[in-house]
């Protein structure tokens, strides 16, 4: 009798205990049902409120395209003056920095050398000149000697002959003093063009060897860029096309015009050089790194800026708002461009005035509700 009744105990406890839990789970469940729904209501009912930058309206666009270019900034014209001749280098007093002028003497090279060759060729043609009157009257004695008859023909032309020779070795005497003449005056250094000097090579008291530099002088009145571009993206560049440049160091943007385009592409590299020229401007100096965009190419299409095309997704989409909501539009994004001062992209799958949702924005839920600024509907 005593266990009966210890077992109708446990059945009355598990089933109190079982009663609880069911209590309990059930209202774990309305709690939480109840939660869900107050949240859904809340994203039904909440809204974004939008300014007028968040906002703008897909249209047609002149789209630039443009082409990023970099380089360094060179003089148009410059020139190294070499010496011509061996010697030790004199009165060479210009600096970096300092004008010159074409044709300006800034060095002399010693020339006791030459002047003495020079010396020593002309004696030599005055003595090629001795030979040939001594030649010359030899011939007209034997030419009256042959008239007379004392004397057979072949002499006569055997004294023509060493007339001929004297002359041919006068002449070339007198060739040789020319070529020391000009060796004289190439111990004179003079500036090849006009403009400053940008490096100083040499001193004043070095021993010079022929061809060795001295001094580079740069032209800055007409500046150029050099572009180093891969082969694919020569191909739309053409003479006449502009470009926006920055150097480093000027603080307003330059415009530049391709002037050339080299028609040989580097060894090994495969680089094709663009010339563009560089509008004059203060501050500018050769070897400056200069940096931009040229324009290659310009067309109407539909676009919008970059920043409002989304690719979190697999596809890329833009946020468009309809009935003011959010909806993800999938679209194909197509050439990059410049419109203004901004960088835009041709896309394919909207409508023309869609309103799109800019990238500031960042991404929304689709079937967020939003409130669209006063006048832009």
């Amino acid at each position: 009798m005593k266990r009966w009744i210890k077992w109708i105990v446990v059945a009355i406890v598990v089933a109190v205990l079982a009663a609880s839990i069911g209590r309990l789970m059930a209202a774990r469940k309305e709690k939480q049902q109840a939660l869900q729904a107050q949240q859904d209501a809340q994203k039904v009912q909440t809204k974004v409120k939008l300014v007028a930058n968040d906002v703008f309206a897909a249209q047609q666009l002149d789209m630039v395209q443009t082409l990023a270019i970099s380089g360094p900034l060179k003089a148009a014209n410059s020139a190294f003056v070499k010496a011509r001749v061996a010697g030790e280098l004199q009165a060479f007093t210009v600096r970096e920095g300092d004008y010159v002028k074409a044709g300006q003497v800034i060095g002399r090279i010693d020339a006791t050398e030459v002047q003495a060759r020079l010396r020593q060729a002309q004696q030599q043609a005055e003595s090629a000149k001795g030979q040939v009157d001594i030649a010359k009257r030899s011939f007209e004695n034997n030419r009256s000697l042959v008239e007379q008859g004392f004397i057979s023909k072949t002499a006569l032309d055997t004294s023509m002959a060493a007339l001929a020779s004297a002359e041919a070795s006068y002449r070339a005497a007198q060739a040789g003093t020319d070529v020391i003449a000009k060796s004289l005056e190439d111990t004179i250094l003079r500036a090849p063009i006009s403009g400053q000097v940008s490096q100083r090579l040499a001193q004043s008291g070095e021993r010079v060897a022929i061809d060795v530099r001295i001094a580079e002088i740069v032209d800055l009145s007409q500046m150029e860029m050099e572009a180093s571009l891969s082969p694919a993206e020569s191909v739309g560049v053409q003479v006449g096309q502009n470009a926006s440049l920055t150097v480093e160091g000027v603080v307003q943007p330059m415009e530049a015009k391709v002037a050339r385009v080299n028609p040989a592409a580097l060894a090994g590299s495969r680089a094709v050089l663009v010339y563009l020229t560089v509008s004059p401007q203060a501050g500018l100096r050769q070897g400056l790194f200069a940096q931009g965009n040229l324009q290659t190419a310009s067309s109407r299409v539909l676009a919008v800026p970059l920043s409002a095309v989304r690719t979190d997704k697999p596809q890329p989409y833009v946020q468009v708002i309809a009935q003011d909501k959010v909806s993800h539009q999938t679209v194909q994004v197509g050439l990059r461009g410049r419109s203004g001062d901004q960088t835009v992209v041709a896309i394919q799958g909207i409508q023309e005035n869609a309103l799109i949702l800019n990238g500031t924005v960042g991404k929304l839920r689709e079937g967020t509700l939003v409130e669209m600024p006063q006048g832009s509907k």
